[in-house]
C-alpha cells in the first residue's frame, strides 16, 4: 500500500515526467540568463526570455499552455499585437529623433538596411526546395522582417501575417538584437578600412525645441498617408516622442520611459520564452527560420555600411561608412556598437550621436516596410 503510494506520487513529479527536448531547452533558457548576467548581453531581454523558456519546460505545469500564466500573457500581448506597440511608445519616450533632424541624409542608411529584409524574404522562399520547409509568401514576409532586427516589428507583423510562427519569429528577432555586439563588428570591420573608420565627422548643429515637436507629425502623416497599415507602429512611436518633446507632460513621459515599457518588457520577454517550449520550438522551420534570421541580420548590416561607404566617397571622406551599420532598428544597441567600433580606429572618434540618425531612421524604416508587406498580403 506504501509502495503505490509513493509510486503513485512519484508519478506526478515533473521529474517523471520530463523529456530529452524539455531538457534541452531548460538547458537554452539558462545559457539565455547566463549570456544576460555574465557577459552583460541585453539582460532586460534575456533574463525574462529565458525564464520563461526555464518555465515552459516544466513537464506537467502546463504555464505555457492557453490557460497557464505565460499562455495568458502571450494571449493578451502578443498574438494581438498590443505589447509590441506599448514598446514602440516607449521606444519613441527614450529616444532623441535630434541626430536624425539634424541630418536627414541619414534616412538613406536606414532606408539600405532594410535591404536585409527583402532578401531574406526571397531566402525563406528558397527554402521551400528542402525537404520539410513549406513557407508561403504571408510567412517569408513575416520571417524576412527579422532582418530590421526590430522585435516589436517582427512580433506585430508575424501575429497578422503568420501567427503559427509567430514564436520561432519573435525569438529570432531578438536572440539576434541581443547579439548585436557579438554579430556587427566583424561585418564592419570587414567592409570599411581603417582609414574609413578612423573619420571623424563634424558636429551636429543645434535642433530647435519647434523642430522637435513637428518632426513626430512630420513622420505620421508622410508615413501614414502613403501607408495606413504602418499607422499603429509609427502612431505609438511618434507619440512617445511627442511626449518626451512636447514639455508639458513630464509625468507621462517618465512613465512611458519607466514603468509602463518596463512592465511591457517583462511580460513581453515571458510569453516570448514560452515559445521555447520543446513542443514548439524543436522542428525543422524553427532552426531554418533562426539561420535565415542570423544571414537577414549580416545582410542588413551589410548593406548599411555598403551605402555608408558611397555617402563616404560622395560628401568627400566626411561621413564615416560605420554609422550605416547603425541603420538596423536595434536602438539604441546598434549606434553603441558602432560608436566602440570607431573608438578603436581612432580613441577620439566619438561617433554615437551620428549613429543615432541612422538608428531611429532604421527604426521608421522597419515600420514602413512591415507596412508595406501587410499592405501588400494582409
Amino acid at each position: 500500500m506504501q509502495e503505490n503510494v509513493l509510486r503513485g506520487l512519484w508519478e506526478t513529479t515533473g521529474f517523471y515526467h520530463i523529456e530529452p527536448g524539455q531538457i534541452v531547452m531548460i538547458g537554452v533558457g539558462c545559457l539565455l540568463i547566463y549570456l544576460a548576467i555574465a557577459r552583460k548581453f541585453e539582460p532586460l531581454l534575456l533574463v525574462p526570455i529565458g525564464f520563461g523558456a526555464v518555465l515552459s519546460n516544466v513537464p506537467v505545469a502546463g504555464i505555457s499552455g492557453p490557460e497557464g500564466l505565460l499562455g495568458i500573457l502571450y494571449s493578451a500581448g502578443v498574438s494581438t499585437g498590443v505589447f509590441p506597440l506599448l514598446i514602440f511608445m516607449g521606444v519613441g519616450a527614450h529616444t532623441d529623433f535630434g541626430a536624425l533632424i539634424a541630418n536627414p541624409k541619414t534616412l538613406l542608411l536606414g532606408a539600405a538596411a532594410q535591404f536585409g529584409i527583402f532578401a531574406t524574404l526571397l531566402g525563406a522562399l528558397a527554402m521551400n526546395v528542402i525537404p520539410g520547409f513549406d513557407f508561403s509568401l504571408a510567412d517569408a514576409a513575416a520571417i524576412g522582417i527579422i532582418g530590421g532586427a526590430d522585435g516589436p516589428t517582427a512580433i506585430f507583423l508575424a501575429s497578422r501575417l503568420s501567427p503559427s510562427l509567430l514564436g520561432a519569429i519573435a525569438v529570432a528577432a531578438y536572440s539576434y538584437m541581443a547579439l548585436v555586439p557579438i554579430i556587427q563588428p566583424p561585418i564592419m570591420r570587414l567592409l570599411t578600412t581603417r582609414e574609413e573608420r578612423m573619420t571623424a565627422m563634424e558636429e551636429l548643429r543645434p535642433v530647435s525645441r519647434t523642430e522637435r515637436i513637428l518632426f513626430p507629425f512630420t513622420i505620421l502623416f508622410a508615413v501614414v498617408l502613403l501607408l495606413p497599415a504602418a499607422a499603429p507602429l509609427i502612431g505609438m512611436l511618434v507619440f512617445g516622442n511627442l511626449l518626451r518633446e512636447c514639455g508639458v507632460v513630464d509625468r507621462l513621459a517618465r512613465s512611458v520611459q519607466n514603468e509602463v515599457i518596463n512592465a511591457v518588457t517583462v511580460f513581453l520577454g515571458l510569453a516570448v520564452g514560452s515559445k521555447l517550449n520543446s513542443e514548439e520550438f524543436l522542428n525543422p522551420e524553427t532552426i531554418g527560420i533562426l539561420s535565415i534570421g542570423f544571414v537577414a541580420f549580416a545582410i542588413g548590416t551589410a548593406a548599411g555600411v555598403l551605402m555608408g561607404k558611397g555617402m563616404y566617397l560622395a560628401s568627400g571622406g566626411r561621413i564615416n561608412p560605420l554609422i550605416g551599420a547603425a541603420g538596423v532598428s536595434a536602438v539604441p544597441m546598434a549606434a553603441r556598437v558602432v560608436n566602440k567600433v570607431g573608438l578603436e580606429a581612432n580613441p577620439h572618434n566619438y561617433l554615437l550621436m551620428h549613429a543615432m540618425g541612422p538608428n531611429v531612421a532604421g527604426v521608421i524604416g522597419s515600420a514602413v516596410a512591415a507596412g508595406f508587406l501587410l499592405s501588400l498580403l494582409g
